[in-house]
């Protein structure tokens, strides 16, 4: 509660907040849906009715200015309890704002009572379109459900996919105008807590979604891995901020050392659990936890295919691999290559992984026989069997360049219908 006399009229007050603080802070308030300058008076008042020994010190070195509106009551009552401290307005500052963040803490992190599902999206070979389908496949799970049915839903089921993608590769040959398709009357988008994780040292996802690379000398994903640092790994996580996805949306974002990640892991003990333990207090939070693999069959894909194992107890299918290929020779190849792996992964380590399916990216039946000749031989393979069959069309490059996820950028355009369809397929 705010004290009796901070109810008149506000002023702009600067002070000083460490820029970490000020983040969450900003972040918090969003997701409780309160005003900023309403956190801070709260805090403010629950600070100084704290027992002083139950508030520790803050690292405020460096910290910027921090400006919000307050009552001149407010202002002032926090000041005069600052100096009967014997403390900088920065250090109470810090204080009020860590004391608040901890009694409010995220609605996206509050733990669930079911299993995390783990999808692996990987694939040998680069360019083929891993980071989008990451992204594609994480928004259509956190999607807000009238949202997806207002932008026209998925596709029809996967009997129709290979009719589907001749359509939308001949849509505008003759008449420039989309084919007509019907939406599925019967999806409905599952509005999970979704985590994705960008596993690959490009870092491509974490640009797409116009979020910065974590520095090389900060905590990041390798680091939890090779147990070089230590701390909570929920603070490396950022919203992917969108009303499409009600906050259910995160990103672990990219890190410069992840080049070094195979040499890091490489002298740990169980080193293809490494991924596991890193992320193991994150599963309590998420539905869905989603990883965009490196083009690499290293020791990190032994790790990424170990965590999408069948866990004892999960249901068959909850979790595994996806594999996204294009309709092309060298596609194949990498695909040969990459069961391989995962093959003998199952023999050595005595686990089964599912193999959830295939995607068929950036396909355009105009290429000629040799696309529409490959794409047969995909599904010819049966098992694992066509998930998804995305056809190559401008709105995935756009939504790269306006760095956003692709079901924010266009909602009804082919390729995210295409996604929805994709989570049905192996959410049934």
């Amino acid at each position: 509660m705010l004290p009796s006399d901070d109810q008149g009229d506000r002023q702009k007050v600067t002070f000083k907040l460490p820029a970490s603080l000020k983040a969450n802070l900003k972040i918090r308030a969003a997701e409780l849906r309160v005003d900023i300058q309403d956190a801070v008076a709260e805090a403010m008042s629950d600070w100084k009715a704290a027992p002083r020994a139950a508030v520790p010190p803050v690292d405020t070195a460096g910290a910027p200015p921090f400006a919000t509106w307050l009552t001149e009551a407010s202002t002032s009552h926090f000041k005069a309890e600052c100096s009967e401290r014997g403390i900088p307005y920065v250090q109470g500052l810090a204080q009020a704002v860590t004391l608040w963040l901890t009694a409010h803490p995220s609605p996206r992190h509050q733990p669930l009572d079911r299993t995390t599902r783990r999808l692996i999206v990987c694939n040998q070979k680069g360019g083929v379109g891993k980071t989008t389908v990451t992204s594609g496949l994480g928004g259509a799970f956190a999607e807000d459900a009238e949202l997806a049915r207002l932008a026209g839903g998925a596709f029809p089921g996967a009997a129709e996919l290979a009719r589907l993608t001749s359509l939308l590769a001949e849509e505008e040959t003759e008449t420039g105008a989309p084919a007509p398709v019907e939406a599925d009357d019967a999806y409905e988008a599952p509005q999970l807590r979704v985590l994705i994780v960008d596993y690959d040292p490009q870092g491509h996802l974490t640009k797409q979604l116009g979020v910065k690379q974590l520095h090389a000398d900060s905590p990041s994903l390798a680091k939890f891995m090779s147990r070089q640092v230590t701390g909570d790994i929920h603070d490396l996580i950022v919203p992917v901020d969108d009303e499409r996805f009600g906050g259910r949306l995160d990103l672990l974002p990219s890190c410069q050392d992840a080049f070094l990640l195979d040499v890091m892991i490489a002298g740990a003990r169980n080193r293809h659990a490494t991924l596991e333990h890193a992320l193991e207090p994150l599963e309590a939070h998420y539905d869905v936890i989603v990883i965009d693999c490196p083009p690499s069959l290293g020791i990190a894909m032994d790790a990424a295919i170990y965590y999408g194992r069948e866990r004892d107890g999960e249901p068959e299918g909850e979790s595994g691999i996806v594999i996204v290929v294009q309709a092309e020779d060298s596609s194949a190849d990498a695909y040969t290559m990459l069961v391989s792996q995962i093959d003998d992964g199952m023999i050595d380590w005595r686990i089964t992984t599912t193999y959830l399916g295939l995607v068929v990216n950036l396909y355009d039946a105009r290429d000629g026989h040799v696309v529409t000749s490959s794409l047969d031989e995909w599904y010819a393979l049966g098992e694992p069997r066509v998930i998804g069959v995305i056809p190559r069309r401008k709105e995935q490059r756009e939504a790269a360049r306006a760095r956003r996820p692709l079901l924010a950028y266009d909602p009804s355009c082919a390729q995210s219908r295409v996604m929805r369809q994709i989570v049905k397929e192996i959410s049934s």
